[in-house]
């Protein structure tokens, strides 16, 4: 009985962890001066090339992982990774010039 009473408290605190994703991470307030089309994606959860850091970050919330590049063409770039809940999937984006301009994701239906 022991032993399902601790499972049953593993289970409850992943699925507490995996919704915490989906928490909001801004107010209103800061996504007020945004164009409408990008506030409506960070209230979904969702980004877009185009978006600037900031605004990722109001949508899925801090990366998991940030490196420092060079572009093919020598320009400066941000490599973010954000990892699933368990880690088997990962979701990598590129800005360049302080915009979001690539999307790479293995996690099913994460990119559209």
């Amino acid at each position: 009985m022991m032993k399902m009473l601790l499972v049953a408290s593993c289970l409850a605190v992943l699925a507490l962890i995996g919704c915490s994703s989906s928490q909001i991470k801004y107010t209103q307030d800061e996504i007020k001066d945004y164009p409408v089309e990008i506030q409506e994606h960070i209230i979904k959860g969702e980004v877009v090339p185009g978006m600037t850091p900031t605004q990722v970050r109001y949508a899925w919330g801090a990366p998991d992982e940030v490196r420092l590049s060079t572009s093919v063409d020598g320009r400066p770039q941000e490599l973010w990774t954000y990892s699933s809940t368990m880690g088997m999937f990962k979701t990598r984006l590129t800005f360049i010039d302080g915009k979001l301009t690539s999307i790479v994701s293995s996690e099913p239906g994460r990119v559209k």
